[in-house]
């Protein structure tokens, strides 16, 4: 299938340094001009905690350098982090109360979506799809299609790496009973080289990470070719949204100038990196996660819109296609899960 075309269809090109500086400039002078209006009375700080689909490691900067920073200070809120073990893990600590945000994969939401849950996507995080299958050259695994019978790494069963692996298995007429699944966890690489799983589901900075610890040759089937949509998203249960609102404000205009700083500074953010995050040990390493993370950031979209900008169009396109590949048991209205509203500039 072809990524949806006009309004919602993003650019494979990696950005230049240039647009990267200009989107950060432009999301930061939004999130400025407005900052006196959102901003808690001194010394009262509303905590928001924020559900992960990871631990802290380097991709998730913009949330770890509140000490070093202060970005969520400045606008009132007391930010927490609470790890998980995939997007499905995100959603769940939501959902139970144990955290007001999700940081969480489209398919983890159109999964809750598909179970009666009340959520509310308010903030792209990732427009771009950065998910993809990786296997060794001497495989001969260059295709969705090469998958069927082989064992195959994800992060875990409710990460965003399992989720695409099945829309890539449908689009090649595959179903998930045509090949056996292999939780591996994040670092998955070693069980592939180890010849424990025949090709591993990731992201662009797992490849990166991979590489730098030796991988070798791969191929790599890009889930963006066959569905180009936000890799994550910031979701809320509707109570939430709807009683907390003043507060998603202001962390959404916070985590857009932190956002906005690690593309401007990647070298400061790497550098931070060491301290905040538990993969931050090699500085050349956690620049090039740092940059992949930039780029996956930008889209045509928010260089007009600004960091975080919905794209309603892609998302009702990837929900229509997981319950035309029967991934979702129901069709889903996006429009009434998408809100834009507490955006910076809104």
């Amino acid at each position: 299938m072809k990524p949806a075309q006009g309004e919602n269809e993003m650019h494979h090109a990696k950005p230049t340094r240039r647009a990267l500086l200009r989107i950060a400039a432009l999301s930061a002078a939004a999130a400025l001009s407005s900052a006196a209006k959102a901003q808690a009375p001194a010394g009262s700080l509303e905590k928001v905690t924020v559900a992960g689909w990871s631990k802290p490691i380097t991709e998730v900067m913009p949330l770890l350098v509140e000490e070093d920073k202060g970005f969520y200070r400045a606008q009132g809120v007391a930010l927490s982090y609470v790890p998980g073990a995939g997007g499905g893990d995100a959603i769940r600590n939501i959902l139970s109360g144990q955290a007001d945000v999700a940081f969480t994969d489209p398919g983890s939401l159109f999964a809750a979506l598909d179970k009666g849950e009340k959520l509310r996507a308010i903030y792209d995080i990732y427009p771009q799809n950065v998910f993809n299958v990786v296997a060794l050259k001497s495989s001969g695994i260059t295709r969705a299609a090469d998958l069927k019978g082989k064992r195959i790494g994800v992060y875990s069963l409710a990460s965003g790496t399992r989720q695409n692996l099945l829309v890539l298995l449908q689009q090649a007429g595959l179903k998930e009973s045509d090949v056996t699944i292999v939780v591996t966890g994040l670092l998955n690489f070693a069980p592939l080289l180890q010849g424990q799983v025949h090709a591993t589901a990731a992201t662009d900075t797992g490849l990166a990470i991979g590489r730098r610890r030796g991988l070798g040759e791969v191929n790599v089937i890009e889930v963006r070719d066959a569905l180009n949509v936000s890799s994550d998203l910031f979701v809320v249960r509707d109570e939430v949204f709807r009683q907390r609102k003043a507060a998603l404000v202001r962390f959404l205009r916070a985590y857009r100038d932190a956002a906005a700083w690690m593309i401007a500074q990647p070298e400061d953010a790497a550098r931070l990196a060491a301290r905040r995050a538990i993969d931050g040990s090699d500085p050349a390493l956690a620049l090039d996660i740092v940059r992949l993370r930039n780029a996956s950031t930008v889209s045509p979209r928010t260089q007009r819109e600004g960091l975080g900008a919905m794209d309603l169009a892609s998302l009702q396109a990837a929900a229509d296609t997981y319950h035309r590949l029967g991934l979702i048991q129901r069709p889903l209205n996006m429009a009434e899960v998408v809100r834009a509203d507490l955006l910076p500039g809104h």
